[in-house]
């Protein structure tokens, strides 16, 4: 059996202790809306799918407008994702507004 002495203390990811908070955020929003952004596209075109072959007599235009949906919408949710963080709020979640 090995000694777990040495090996009681977890090492400190590097990464997360490292890099500044503001850039960690930022990453991670910029993380949430590539996804985001993937995911609502594909979500968007396969429902384009769909409706092209149930309803559409299997034509081209409803797949790219479930696309350009799923994108628009994923655009405009990142796009409140980083203007949030350019307002000022209080501790109680109210916005601080200079008089």
């Amino acid at each position: 059996m090995a000694d777990n002495s040495s090996t009681d203390s977890a090492p400190n990811p590097v990464a997360g202790s490292s890099r500044p908070v503001s850039e960690a955020l930022l990453n991670d929003k910029w993380d949430h809306a590539i996804s985001s952004l993937l995911i609502r596209s594909s979500l968007g075109l396969s429902f384009g799918v769909v409706f092209s072959v149930l309803l559409f007599k299997r034509r081209a235009w409803p797949a790219w407008v479930g696309l350009g949906f799923g994108a628009g919408r994923a655009w405009e949710e990142a796009d409140a994702s980083f203007r949030k963080g350019a307002t000022r709020t209080g501790t109680d979640g109210m916005r601080l507004v200079r008089s």
